[in-house]
């Protein structure tokens, strides 16, 4: 009787585990008996084995969730740091506290730096908005002490010269009436006199 029952038993643990088998992943059972990979690269190709796009994907995060260092040619491993914009020579695939720690103070040292920098660019950027402005106020200064050309006055005619004359001058008077006659007498010599000839070329 305990022959039966212990054979039942066997049957539906046997039938339970095949099931499970069954009702599992594939990648999730081949990671029983795989061992886990050992860096980025070898954790990249098991992803890239995946049959959909999203499944790569996935595993392609995972891979750089565990691993943040990457393999170099000649051996070792490096890792990249964003905000430093720099790489640093590592012993495994990941930083160990050690390195780490080291990876942090170059990068509080860093941020000092860029601190500094910033202040210098601002400090140069005030000082040429100051000499700017003094140039200014001393180009100003040397605008006001220029003196501004003054026009010539236009030297009046003859014929403006006896109108001027006569505009102050008394009717009648001799100093008035002349310019008015020496103009009408200049007119007349001109309608009476012929205009020079050119000499003939021989």
């Amino acid at each position: 009787m305990s022959f039966v029952i212990a054979s039942r038993s066997a049957r539906l643990l046997l039938g339970l585990t095949a099931g499970l088998t069954l009702l599992m992943p594939a990648h999730a059972h081949a990671q029983w008996w795989k061992r886990a990979p050992a860096d980025f690269e070898e954790c990249a190709d098991r992803a890239e084995k995946y049959a959909t796009k999203q499944e790569k994907t996935a595993a392609l995060a995972e891979c750089n969730a565990k691993f943040a260092g990457r393999r170099k040619m000649g051996g070792g491993y490096t890792y990249y740091d964003i905000l430093q914009d720099r790489s640093f020579d590592i012993a495994g695939p990941n930083p160990t506290p050690e390195e780490q720690k080291k990876i942090d103070q170059s990068y509080a040292a860093y941020l000092a730096d860029q601190r500094r920098a910033n202040l210098a660019a601002e400090a140069a950027a005030k000082q040429q908005q100051q000499q700017e402005q003094v140039q200014q106020v001393a180009l100003r200064t040397e605008t006001a002490r220029v003196p501004v050309p003054v026009e010539r006055p236009k030297q009046q005619t003859a014929t403006g010269d006896a109108k001027a004359r006569a505009k102050g001058c008394t009717k009648g008077s001799f100093s008035c009436e002349w310019p008015r006659l020496s103009e009408s007498l200049n007119e007349l010599k001109k309608l009476f006199s012929p205009p020079p000839s050119k000499a003939k070329k021989g």
